[in-house]
């Protein structure tokens, strides 16, 4: 491949310091070197130390919506630099999301080093990558943090052994969030689960039955043993009869503190967190963010003013464009709680009205010790 294609314009871009400059300037390169293809030339050992030169001295000095199109760019290409990938995979989690989740570049030692070195989001990215690798999972079931735990028993298509099984199985006695996706998981054998119906609520009991055809003896031999073994352990140590919601909350109290200290707990996380079903972690977010009383937020959700909550999301940043989607969603979570009708819908609107974000969060902690 011919590097010096279109030379003279690049060179051009590169004299500039101008962020738009610097932005076309690397995506006329990606796009020289999608035209070149991904062929042998590609990866001649001269021309990837001169493609890493490049990219890596224009992405210090990037901008952050550089760096993000970048890795959306580079996500699915298997001629850019392992040197580079790595940097973006390391970047913050928006931008390293798309490289952790599809680059072919990324091998199983790479995973392993963003599980050691990584925050606590890029250790649940990497849990979820398709197709993860059997090393990639032992070093998750080692490191044992509960959130990365509950990202890989909902991967289905992680290299997961039936041993493996059986650990994320056992560690869902501790481990709430591990209980409803291993219930749903391709590689559950009749067996393990009933193992872990011993440790689940009633729906998820249910459904176990329903998709094992549980013989109803061995269910009635699985519990006795559990209330023996409960006996056998009057503190309780490492056994969970039934689903607890305090762990749940402790779980994802965890998983806050440490998005918030690494400095990448954002409003956008809420969304997130109500797409995927979550509407306790919504809340601990919600109050973390806007450092709000967490009983304070969940009376507001369980309330009939739906203006509370958003004041709560208007002193946290989140656009009066996106509430109406944020409360259709914890409704549905919800049983259609906070509840109320046109009027207000209308009074919540009006929480995003010309007032600071500051305003906002005193309004809501005013209004919340009223609930």
């Amino acid at each position: 491949m011919n590097l010096a294609t279109n030379h003279d314009s690049l060179l051009d871009l590169a004299k500039s310091r101008s962020p738009a400059d610097r932005e076309r300037l690397l995506l006329g390169i990606v796009e020289l070197c999608e035209a070149g293809g991904a062929g042998e030339a590609m990866s001649r050992p001269e021309i990837q130390a001169l493609l890493n030169s490049i990219f890596l001295s224009l992405v210090v000095e990037a901008e952050r919506d550089i760096r993000r199109r970048l890795a959306d760019k580079l996500a699915h290409t298997d001629w850019a630099p392992a040197a580079l990938i790595n940097v973006l995979a390391l970047d913050e989690i928006e931008i390293a999301r798309p490289i952790i989740a599809a680059s072919p570049i990324l091998k199983d030692h790479d995973l392993i080093r963003l599980l050691a070195e990584a925050t606590i989001e890029h250790q649940i990215e990497v849990a979820r990558r398709p197709q993860l690798g059997a090393p990639v999972v032992s070093a998750i079931l080692k490191q044992s943090e509960p959130a990365v735990l509950a990202a890989l028993a909902g991967n289905a298509t992680a290299e997961l052994s039936e041993a493996d099984m059986a650990r994320l199985v056992d560690k869902a006695r501790q481990v709430s969030a591990l209980r409803s996706p291993l219930s749903r998981h391709p590689k559950l054998t009749s067996e393990l689960s009933l193992h872990l119906y011993v440790w689940v609520g009633q729906a998820l009991r249910e459904a176990l039955v329903e998709r094992f055809r549980l013989d109803p003896k061995a269910l009635e031999t699985a519990l006795a043993g559990a209330v023996a073994e409960a006996h056998a352990n009057p503190d309780g140590k490492g056994l969970v009869v039934v689903a607890r919601e305090d762990e749940r909350e402790a779980m994802e109290q965890r998983l806050i503190d440490k998005l918030h200290a690494a400095g990448q707990l954002r409003p956008g996380y809420l969304v997130r967190a109500l797409r995927e079903g979550r509407l306790s972690l919504f809340c601990t977010t919600l109050a973390m963010l806007g450092r709000f009383e967490a009983d304070h937020i969940r009376r507001a959700v369980d309330s009939d003013r739906p203006e509370l909550l958003a004041l709560a999301c208007a002193a946290v940043g989140i656009d009066r464009s996106v509430f109406p989607t944020i409360l259709t969603m914890v409704r549905e979570l919800n049983g259609g709680r906070p509840s109320g009708g046109a009027e207000s819908a209308r009074r919540a609107a009006g929480a995003f009205g010309p007032v600071t974000p500051q305003v906002a969060g005193v309004a809501f902690r005013q209004a919340a010790q009223s609930l």
